[in-house]
């Protein structure tokens, strides 16, 4: 039992260390072994990490990548499962050297075939795992921009620099799907603050819309407004907010009440400052038949029109957004 806390076991290792098959199915039965890709481990081993550790164990000299090592890292991904050639994200990810034999076709596991340098390698818990900018790089040329984006935007606001994804994507500059990934990359920004708003940013780009400036600040006359707003075009005076259902989320009917509230006054801060104002969400953006971009393009030509003077308005920086270096009047 040692060392099977130590380590995935095969069962023939368990059978010379004196366990029989009668003793595994009882191990197992009574959660004491768990039995992952043909290989034990003990129960106490969280779940999860245990199938990934059982994975590496069956295809010896394996790294954990791709979406397993984001997923250890703690970063946000994202796929439209309704795409057909949407990856298994549930499956645990391998890297193994490119001698190594092609994947075998199962569900349960998806090899890939690359080098690795030891800049690219960090370890999870004894376990050998892709570095932060390696997994982000290899999920971007794994993925279309707007599944990408996601875990690019996530990685820059909480943990990785843009040099660091510079400097990977240079050593892989041969690989399939770097292209992909440096324009992937070079579109990400650490102020989207959730999975909606870099996808969105992702469809304004498709639909031809000006990029707009994010996390905006106005000024009221007396103060910088708390509330920020997602998204905001200058020369068009117009806000866009992204709304995920989590923000009306309450636990009782009388919270999710004071939410609405809250947020209905919000709007009329932000009407008040003289400015057309859009709210989207998930189906907004995720449908291809959306009418998103006619929407914005018609409140555009709405606050064109508007007269009087425009809101004073600033915007943390995009490679440092702890500075808020622009104060503007709108145009």
């Amino acid at each position: 039992m040692l060392e099977v806390r130590r380590s995935p076991q095969r069962r023939q290792a368990l059978l010379r260390l004196g366990l029989d098959d009668a003793d595994l199915r009882r191990l197992v039965r009574n959660h004491q072994l768990q039995h992952h890709h043909g290989h034990y481990v003990d129960a106490g081993t969280d779940e999860a990490l245990a199938r990934i550790a059982c994975a590496c164990a069956a295809y010896p000299g394996s790294v954990i990548s791709h979406f397993s090592a984001a997923g250890l890292a703690g970063l946000r991904t994202w796929t439209d499962s309704k795409r057909s050639s949407a990856p298994p994200i549930d499956a645990v990810w391998l890297t193994r050297p490119p001698t190594a034999k092609r994947n075998q076709r199962r569900e349960d596991i998806v090899v890939r075939r690359a080098g690795l340098t030891s800049a690219d390698l960090t370890r999870h818990q004894g376990l050998p795992v892709t570095s932060v900018a390696r997994t982000i790089v290899d999920l971007a040329r794994e993925l279309p921009v707007r599944e990408a984006i996601v875990t690019i935007d996530h990685a820059l606001r909480t943990s990785t620099s843009l040099a660091d994804l510079h400097a990977v994507a240079e050593r892989q500059q041969r690989w399939a799907g770097i292209r992909r990934a440096r324009d992937s990359i070079e579109f990400g920004d650490p102020r989207s603050e959730s999975a909606l708003e870099s996808i969105a940013r992702t469809v304004f780009a498709a639909a031809g819309l000006p990029a707009p400036v994010l996390q905006a600040q106005f000024w009221d006359g007396a103060c910088w407004l708390p509330l920020r707003v997602d998204f905001w075009w200058p020369q068009f005076r117009t806000i866009a907010e992204a709304d995920g259902l989590a923000k009306y989320e309450g636990d009782s009917a009388q919270e999710r009440r004071q939410l609405m509230r809250l947020s209905h006054r919000r709007d009329q801060r932000l009407s008040d400052l003289g400015v057309e104002l859009v709210h989207f969400g998930w189906e907004d953006t995720i449908d291809l038949r959306s009418d998103l971009s006619a929407r914005l393009r018609a409140a555009f030509r709405r606050g064109q029109s508007r007269s009087g003077e425009a809101p004073a308005w600033r915007a943390p920086d995009r490679h440092d957004p702890t500075l808020w270096p622009i104060t503007a009047p709108a145009a």
